[in-house]
């Protein structure tokens, strides 16, 4: 199968649309390129839980962070966080799920991402945990959180806190 001039213009206006558009190399060899129109959503509110655990499965992060410190018993913190990333075009969309769940901030992650990051343990436990309990992830990601549950509980008994 070949491709015809135009049919390769098309496939690449259509890559100029996705993620962060085209390689300045793209750019170059292509400059009559014209990215696809894509229309505006404009989402108030998350219409249903099940939104954020469908993030979770695409761009989400059950992360155990575990480094020295100087003022805790065992000379280690340990901290849990959930984390979803996304394209600065879908900020806003973060902003929802912090203001959803009531708990965790929005950051900038780079130029062209940000992160809603939860990394209170006591929202992680009570809030985060407790979503995806009643709304489950789907997929491999499934096990991290189950993982992520564990770790929370151990954490919750205050066993991390004994030699």
């Amino acid at each position: 199968m070949h491709l015809t001039e135009e049919e390769l213009l098309q496939i690449i206006n259509l890559r100029a649309s996705i993620n962060l558009g085209l390689f300045n190399l793209h750019k170059y060899k292509f400059p009559n390129y014209k990215p696809v129109a894509r229309p505006v959503i404009n989402t108030t509110k998350i219409p249903v839980p099940n939104w954020i655990a469908g993030f979770e499965t695409a761009e989400g992060c059950f992360f155990l962070s575990i480094f020295k410190s100087n003022i805790t018993k065992i000379g280690y913190t340990i901290q849990l966080m959930f984390k979803l990333t996304k394209n600065k075009r879908n900020k806003e969309l973060l902003d929802l799920v912090a203001k959803f769940v009531h708990c965790g901030a929005v950051y900038s992650h780079g130029k062209n991402a940000f992160d809603f990051t939860v990394s209170k343990f006591a929202d992680n436990l009570n809030i985060m945990i407790l979503i995806f309990k009643t709304y489950p992830i789907k997929g491999i990601k499934k096990f991290k959180y189950q993982d992520f549950c564990k770790v929370a509980a151990f954490l919750g008994k205050g066993k991390h806190l004994t030699d």
